[in-house]
This record gives structure tokens, sequence and C-alpha cells, in this order.
């Protein structure tokens, strides 16, 4: 490897690594490790050095001290966790908090003075005050349907030891995490981010294997129990068939199922969103798609003479489905009859909206559209009509004016028929911008979907505005430089940009400035691509 791919990785890596964790349960981070040093942990032993190499930038190895949340219930965040030694416990931190372990070396836990950990990074560890931390309250919701461990009951403590993942689920997935987790002694902790998950998942089986096992035994059995097709299943059948199904990955564009191909399983997405598409002369026509929660493959094992694919079945993005044969399926129906009615009205569901959107020349097109602008996504989305807007920017305006003189918005964007789509935030059902920020600062506000930057702790890293697939954020030099006591750092004395995007307006009765002081009614906040789908039908001067 070359002097110059040495330094560009290294570099990589303080990029990634220097403001990570950047509060007081972070003791000592390392610097870029080697293949031969990331060998030393168990996690990395079945890879080839290149691939290593490759990853080496998005992987580190941490010491926390004791008593440490390493994150909170609620909370995104794009690295998974590999405990080498100590000990944490994940937990419902609005019912139970732990206890921690005494007694260092005593208690047959290490002390921070037993760890052995790589070089830490040039300079000081970087830290935060507790207060100035991001996550969610302890009040926060749990998320049952993205639940990483099943806990049994709400007063239950998930015991982590060397060996073992965590946080991986809501990574791969872009789930908020469901559970807080907190070290019960000093810990030393591999941390990987989610580029590099992924590519490891790919590289290697037996990795995979650990990660899917890790999912069955936390995740998997809480999720078929939310679906509607088992929720009145016995729960010896559900763990039955738990044991059963496949776990599938799918990378972008990835075809699941081949329109015309035999059916012989039932897919649940849990992640991601899929594409359902039909051949129409030479091309594909899009009909409708997936969301997590969703299932295809009822209406072809149900009806007797469609037992072949109806629709080619293909990934939008990164997406992961349960894939359950149609053999246990069938002995999950003898046994629960309930079960089988809703299988049925799903399929009777999907029937009628494919056939209405077949009837429809324009609707594949417009489902296109909203899946390739992440319509699918948003829970609020800015629209004007075009055929009654002036173009007077009075919804700018209103809006600089309510956020101290900058607006959150821009009015441009993408376009369908007479409707603008501005680039305004869609505060998204799985918000990507949540993922990576070091401080905390863009979050939930927990007021319904509302997704928000607190200005006061953000460190102008950009990472919410790079992750953000929808250009919605923006970069703001607030005019003044970071004060001498900044931390990181590097920091000190360099100009203050913040990142800023919009917020709703949450904090006012009143709703959004940008709609309420339209002098023409033309600006609309719609909530999902039905809502905006009826309002390109009506809307007109």
């Amino acid at each position: 490897m070359s002097e110059e791919t040495i330094y560009r990785r290294d570099e990589q890596h303080r990029d990634r690594w220097s403001i990570f964790g950047a509060e007081s349960g972070i003791q000592q981070l390392s610097q870029r490790l080697s293949a031969s040093d990331l060998k030393r942990y168990e996690v990395f032993e079945d890879f080839k050095d290149q691939i290593l190499e490759t990853i080496s930038p998005d992987v580190s190895v941490a010491l926390w001290r004791e008593g440490a949340v390493v994150f909170e219930e609620g909370s995104y965040i794009d690295v998974a966790f590999f405990l080498v030694k100590g000990a944490a416990a994940a937990y419902l931190s609005k019912h139970v908090e732990p206890e921690p372990l005494t007694g260092g070396s005593q208690s047959g836990v290490p002390s921070a003075g037993d760890m052995e950990l790589a070089p830490a990074l040039p300079g000081e560890t970087v830290y935060f005050q507790q207060s100035q931390r991001g996550g969610q309250a302890s009040g926060a919701t749990t998320f049952l349907s993205a639940m990483d461990f099943d806990l049994g009951s709400e007063d239950d403590v998930a015991t982590l030891g060397p060996g073992e993942f965590f946080g991986e689920i809501g990574a791969l997935n872009g789930w908020p995490q469901s559970v807080t987790v907190k070290t019960l002694s000093p810990c030393v902790i591999v941390q990987i981010r989610l580029p590099a998950l992924r590519l490891l998942k790919r590289q290697s089986s037996t990795f995979r294997k650990k990660i899917e096992a890790v999912y069955r035994e936390r995740a998997l059995l809480p999720q078929l129990r939310a679906c509607p097709v088992f929720s009145s299943c016995p729960e010896t059948l559900i763990a039955r068939l738990a044991g059963r199904v496949e776990l599938v990955s799918c990378k972008p564009g990835e075809t699941v199922v081949e329109e015309g191909a035999p059916v012989d399983a039932l897919y649940l997405v849990r992640s991601g969103f899929m594409r359902l598409s039909r051949r129409m002369g030479q091309g594909q026509a899009t009909v409708t798609y997936l969301s997590k929660g969703m299932s295809v493959g009822e209406v072809e094992l149900l009806i007797d003479g469609l037992e072949r694919a109806r629709f080619t079945v293909s990934s939008v993005g990164y997406g992961e489905l349960v894939r359950i044969a149609w053999s246990d399926l069938q002995e999950a129906l003898r046994d629960a009859p309930l079960s089988e009615q809703e299988l049925w009205r799903a399929a009777v569901a999907r029937i009628k909206e494919t056939g209405a959107r077949l009837a429809d020349p324009r609707s594949s097109e417009f489902v296109e559209f909203a899946l390739d602008k992440g319509l699918v996504e948003g829970n609020s989305i800015l629209v004007m009509n075009l055929d009654v807007c002036t173009r007077c920017d009075d919804c700018v305006r209103a809006c600089a004016d309510t956020h101290g003189g900058q607006p959150r918005f821009v009015r441009e964007g993408d376009r369908y028929d007479n409707l603008l789509i501005a680039k305004s935030c869609y505060h998204c059902q799985d918000p990507v911008c949540l993922i990576g920020c070091p401080t905390g600062a863009i979050r939930r506000a927990n007021v319904g979907d509302v997704v928000e930057i607190k200005e006061q702790i953000c460190i102008g890293c950009a990472t919410c505005h790079d992750n953000c697939p929808y250009d919605a954020i923006v970069m703001q030099d607030t005019g003044t430089t970071w004060p001498d006591d900044a931390l990181p750092k590097a920091l000190r004395g360099s100009p203050r940009a913040v990142a800023s995007k919009c917020d709703l307006c949450y904090t006012s009765s009143a709703g959004p400035a940008c709609v309420r002081n339209c002098p023409h009614h033309c600006a609309f906040r719609v909530g999902s691509i039905d809502e905006f789908r009826a309002l390109q039908r009506t809307a007109g001067p």
C-alpha cells in the first residue's frame, strides 16, 4: 500500500472518528488500525488483509468508562458495536436503569487499568458536557416494531458480555434504537460504521450468519408478533416459524422476485422500500411499492392458478426482508385460522390497489416519481400550486421572520405537473439525516414527526447535510468564529457554520409560517403520496 493511500485513509479515519461519541463516556479512541491490528479482534479474524485495509477508516476501538451511556433508545446511529472486554446492559430507560458492577477485577470484570487498547488518536480525547447530549429523553417512545432486544418484560435488562454485538440491527435497517445501552464496567468496544458493516456482510458468510443470529435472537420474534398476519398465532408457533425463516438483504436495484417466476414464499419487508413493476412493451412500469411491515406474495400463494409472480419485486435502496417458505406458512395458517383471514384481506387489498393502478396509465409514472424523489418517506412535504403562485416570496419571508432572519427552505425543487416540491425538510419516516451526528444536534423533537436541529450544540460538521438525499439541509454561516474554548480544538478560531432546516414551526400554535402566510393559498403541507395525488388532481386556478 502506497504512502499516499495510507495518508488518505488516516485522514478519512480522523474525519469519521475524531468527534465520534463526543461526550464523557469515551476515555480513549484508537488511531486507524492496520489489517494486522484489526485481526487481533475476534470479529475480524476471518477476513483477508485487503478487505480489512479497505474498511479500516470506518473502524475504531474505544475505551468506554464505567456507567457511560453508549446510545439511548430512540437515537439513530450508523455504528455497530462489538464488545471486546467488560460488561454492558441493554434496557428500556423509561422503565429501569441497571446498577453498575463494582469491584473491578474482583468481580471478574477488568478495570480500566487492565484494558489493552490500540494507540489513541493524536491530541486530547474530545468531551462534551453531559447536559449537551442530544439523545432522546427517558420518556421517549419505544419502537416495538424495530426492537433490537426481546427483553421479555418491561423490567428486564439484557446483559452484554465479550463477543456480543449490539446496535447493528438499527444501523443496518435505519431504525431508531429501541433500547438504551450502558456500560456496567470499563469496556473495550470495537465500533464499525455502516459502510464497513455492509461490506463485511457481503464478503463473509460466517460474519453474515453471526449478524443474522443476533437478529433472530433479539428482533425477529417481536417483529413477527407485531405483523397482523401472525398476531393471532400462538407463541409456540411464532417461535417455530422464527427458526425457519430466511433473512434476505438487498442492495439498491437488486431483484428479489422476477415477474413470471414460480412463487414459493411470502416476503415481509423489515426495512427499506420495494418497487413492484410489470413488463410494459420493452420496459418496466412501476405499479406500486412496499414499505416496512408490508408483504408480497400472498396473492399468488392463496389463489389457484396464480402460482407465478405477477410483478417484479426489486429494492429501491438498501433493504431487508424476511422470507417465509410456503410450506412453513401453510403450517401456520392451519393452526391459526385468523391468520389466513388476515392474509386474504391483504391479498384482496393488493389486487384492488394494483388493478386501480394498472387502469390509470399515469399512475405508474407518479409512483415512479414518488419513489425516485423520496415522497414515500415524507411526513410533511411542502408543495406549491404553480398555477396560482405569483412568486411573491411571502412564504420565504415569513419563514425567515419566524427563524431569526434566516429562511429554512428554498422555493425551488422538483415539479410534477402544476405542483412544485420545495426544498424543505420532509420530516421522513426513517430520517437518515439523524445518523452519525456527533453531538445529537439533529434529533426528533418529540412532537409528532418533527425533526429539528439544536443550533447551540451544532458544530457545523455537515454530516446531516451530506446524508440528506433531498437537499433539504443547508449550511449557514453565522458570521461569527468559534471561541477559544471550543471543542474539538480544531474548531477554535474558524468561521462558525451551522446546519439549518425546516422545523415545521412546531413551537408555534399557528402552524408552519410558509403555509399560513401565503396570500394566494397555494402552499400546502402533505403527509403522504395519497394526499399529494389528491392535491395534484384538485389543484387549479
